[in-house]
């Protein structure tokens, strides 16, 4: 039977939650958690769970009904890819890109680049462009051998200015290098189903186009063809990975809040945030491959629930200031801040049960205490009694932390990852009383790149702008 559809595998494989040390037994009145404060907002928790259903029914929260997509044809792309293609480089930028990134660091090799054909398994290296830096760009194309090179373009809108930018260099490059009659197949595009400027450059040229469910937004995309195509270019299994957001999803239809673990995390970081002053979520993965995973925490949490105003117009602030940090490396820079400095932060660390590495350390200089004593251990205990370690510090110091634990890394468990935290972040909008769904505050920015790069129609923002001035020359110091 395949792994994923054992019931006691995937029972096994269940992401868990250990929130022990958020509350107030561990952390004391001023810094922790009360049972009643959570039982308190079970009434509010059951008519948002209400809402949520009510959304999904019609249609308002598609990302909930991802894991039972069809992948057939995405697979079938990504097996054309492989054949053809040496190189795939992801252009896309916030939602439609660190999904990828998250992906590749936490299912490939740590140096999946750098191996052979043979040891990625014939599948082509994986490139995500997510930036406009010109220095960055060129040195990319340095090293691609364009004429075995497949590009995947990702915007919903298909006006996103970074994005398009990059594809329309690489588009110039791609031509350059096979000629226009033979880059079409080097091209996919992923975006809207049938409006939007890429779409029609799309059609015009005759590029693949892999579509994105309507409703689904950038920093929802992930198990959408935006984040999969590319996993499964690379060799990893979707399908695998879906059914991990399915277990999840399904583990979180409870309204209870001690039986959900989307909710109560959700209900937890709130408390924290609205009644004990911790206005900064810190993600700490013992695990470089889940890295990447804290960078897509980050985009999710800040722009879903940092909003001014609340759904009834009241001016609220809301949310938490997401931060990533590393274990162990940040224990050698964040944690002097965590342990001693102000007390506003709640920590969550993501830790795995078992590597796929076990690397024991020798059994050297035995007359020396200080090194002889990590003989016969191995880095994975390493790695897990500094997570411990570092924990019982911030315990010690009434620092609130909380633990979410895999059995392993693979692409179950990370599918429930995403799922549970995509569902956490919508249970939160209702907490908060905001849309967790648009993003305001990141259109001042865009028009204001539009009316500078002289984009017609925002004459009139580029005019404002200039009315703000240059500045004054007081205030700037040459070095």
């Amino acid at each position: 039977m395949i792994s994923y559809k054992n019931k006691a595998w995937k029972q096994e494989m269940a992401v868990r939650l250990d929130y022990n040390h958020v509350m107030a037994r561990f952390m004391g009145e001023e810094h922790g958690v009360f049972d009643g404060e959570i039982e308190s907002l079970q009434s509010e928790t059951k008519e948002i769970h209400h809402e949520i259903k009510e959304k999904r029914s019609q249609g308002r929260l598609p990302f909930l009904d991802l894991p039972d997509q069809d992948v057939k044809g995405i697979l079938e792309l990504a097996k054309a890819v492989r054949k053809r293609c040496e190189s795939f480089v992801v252009l896309g930028i916030g939602g439609s890109a660190l999904g990828n990134t998250s992906l590749h660091m936490a299912l490939n090799h740590p140096y999946y680049n750098e191996l052979t054909k043979t040891g990625r398994k014939r599948a082509p290296r994986i490139y995500v462009l997510d930036n406009v830096d010109p220095d960055h760009l060129r040195g990319l194309l340095d090293i691609l051998d364009l004429k075995k090179t497949c590009f995947n373009v990702i915007t919903k809108s298909g006006g996103t200015a970074e994005t398009m930018a990059n594809f329309l260099i690489c588009q110039e490059a791609l031509i350059e290098a096979v000629g226009r009659e033979n880059h079409q197949d080097r091209i996919i595009v992923t975006t809207d189903k049938s409006k939007g400027n890429l779409k029609r450059v799309a059609d015009r040229e005759g590029y693949s186009c892999l579509v994105i469910p309507d409703g689904v937004g950038g920093r929802f995309s992930v198990l959408t063809p935006v984040g999969l195509l590319s996993a499964a270019v690379s060799g990893i299994h979707i399908r695998e990975l879906l059914a991990g957001a399915a277990f999840m999803e399904r583990r979180c239809r409870k309204a209870k809040l001690r039986e959900n673990p989307a909710y109560l995390n959700a209900a937890v970081h709130y408390i924290l945030n609205t009644k004990r002053g911790k206005r900064i979520s810190v993600m700490m993965p013992y695990s470089n491959a889940l890295y990447g995973f804290a960078d897509w925490y980050r985009q999710l949490w800040s722009e879903s629930l940092g909003k001014r105003n609340a759904l009834d117009g009241r001016e609220v602030f809301a949310g938490q200031t997401p931060v990533k940090s590393l274990g162990t490396t940040d224990q050698h820079s964040q944690i002097q801040l965590y342990v001693e400095g102000p007390n506003d932060k709640v920590i969550t660390f993501l830790g795995v049960e078992n590597f796929r590495e076990k690397m024991e350390i020798p059994e050297s200089y035995s007359e020396m205490e200080g090194i002889s004593y990590l003989g016969k251990h191995t880095l994975e205990e390493l790695i897990q009694a500094e997570q411990q370690a570092t924990a019982y510090a911030l315990t010690r110091h009434q620092r609130p932390n909380l633990t979410l634990t895999l059995k392993e890394l693979n692409p179950f468990s990370l599918g429930q990852l995403f799922m549970m935290y995509e569902i956490q972040t919508i249970f939160s909008g209702g907490l908060y009383r905001i849309n967790p769904l648009d993003q305001p505050g990141v259109e001042d920015g865009k028009v204001a790149t539009y009316a500078l790069m002289g984009r017609p129609g925002y004459e009139e923002q580029k005019e404002e702008m200039g009315k703000l001035g240059a500045g004054d020359d007081k205030y700037i110091i040459s070095l």
